[in-house]
């Protein structure tokens, strides 16, 4: 029975009505010793608490695409071994329909090694005959740990929200993959030495396979990163190392950009893969953070600490740091006109004119940014 399957979900539902059920029914019926009604009568209420426990726990895994199989939840991970003919082969690629306009596909990276589940959305343009012979941007979106692809499109929504904002004309028409950022293991993103080579899966694997798949810009200012949490960390240092790749990173509530010792734990290995380092360096891409007063998991110096390390021709906006909101759905979905919008005028070619009818542009020395409308952007000198 599949963890994110209908039946697994309706199953438990099930099951923890019956456990109610079988507890009023019986709570009066029981014979025998005082101790044993009792130690009975607590046992049916544990198990009405843990079926009710279990229940909710499965609706917000599918809700959140957090695991995707009973060997994701449980850790079993695949690490594939890399050989010279894995790395020169080309792997075939097969997708299977996974919702409108969404296909999915598992994908073993003939450079990194690396295998998991690749989700990508096209846009209804990319099917029309007038856009035959276009080329389309991408926007890869990068979910948190845990959590899988699936988190941005059962909580994100990104297909109905992304695709709201390119009907209105803030977003180009743009190709939606969902790749995921920890197969094998969680490494924050990073080439490990001798494990795991997530970045090379990301930024190299991964948008190979895209561009042998589907019409899609070969130059880096077509492809721009999106990401939250964990997935907003590497949104924000992979542009910053792979330039020629990706020109565009949305950090949304990132983790803490210094690193995670219990993830990486070789003080230099974080420290080559920290934005704010990467960024002092001048590497031409765009960046921005968005992050709340009280998100504990994302403070807004973290987000400050990257705008202030910038020099050029880095540029980075000032944060977008909301006075509430927590570390969740809700709070970026309210966040995305303003920030796709910025993603949108660096994705959209200079031809076609910037359509923000979300965002208002500033203008600062080290950076061309956006602020909401009627709000100082936090960090603007």
């Amino acid at each position: 029975m599949s963890l994110t399957g209908d039946a697994l979900f309706y199953t438990v539902v099930v099951t923890a009505v019956v456990a109610v059920g079988v507890t009023l029914v019986g709570w009066n019926r029981l014979r025998g010793p005082r101790a044993v009604r009792w130690l009975t009568r607590l046992s049916m209420i544990v198990c009405c608490q843990c079926a009710a426990v279990v229940s909710v726990a499965v609706w917000v895994n599918d809700a959140n695409g957090l695991y995707t199989s009973w060997d994701d939840l449980l850790g079993r991970t695949r690490m594939p071994t890399v050989t010279a003919a894995d790395a020169t082969e080309e792997p075939p690629v097969t997708f299977e329909k996974a919702g409108d306009r969404l296909v999915e596909t598992d994908y073993q990276g003939p450079e990194s090694g690396l295998d998991g589940e690749v989700l990508v959305w096209t846009p209804p343009q990319y099917d029309q005959a007038a856009y035959r012979d276009h080329r389309f941007p991408v926007i890869m979106l990068l979910h948190g740990v845990p959590g899988s692809p699936l988190a941005w499109i059962r909580g994100g929504r990104a297909p109905e929200l992304l695709g709201a904002l390119m009907r209105d004309g803030t977003l180009p028409p743009a190709i939606l993959v969902m790749p995921r950022i920890n197969p094998g293991s969680n490494t924050d993103c990073v080439n490990v030495p001798g494990g795991a080579q997530t970045a090379t899966w990301l930024a190299h694997d991964v948008p190979r396979m895209i561009s042998s798949q589907f019409r899609v810009r070969a130059d880096a200012k077509g492809w721009a990163l999106a990401g939250d949490s964990t997935g907003g960390y590497c949104a924000a240092k992979l542009p910053l190392q792979y330039p020629k790749v990706f020109a565009t990173g949305l950090a949304l509530s990132p983790d803490d950009f210094h690193g995670d010792p219990a993830i990486i734990d070789d003080p230099a290995l974080r420290a080559a893969n920290d934005p704010t380092q990467l960024a002092a360096r001048g590497i031409p891409v765009s960046l921005m953070v968005v992050t709340s007063s009280s998100d504990p998991s994302s403070s807004p110096a973290n987000a400050r600490a990257l705008f202030d390390a910038a020099r050029a021709p880095t540029r980075v906006a000032a944060p977008l740091i909301l006075p509430e909101g927590g570390h969740n759905w809700g709070t970026w979905q309210a966040t995305y006109p303003t920030v796709f919008g910025w993603v949108g005028t660096h994705l959209r070619p200079p031809s076609d004119g910037p359509l923000m009818k979300q965002a208002t542009a500033v203008t600062h020395e080290n950076t061309t940014y956006v602020c909401p409308p009627d709000q100082r952007c936090a960090g603007t000198r």
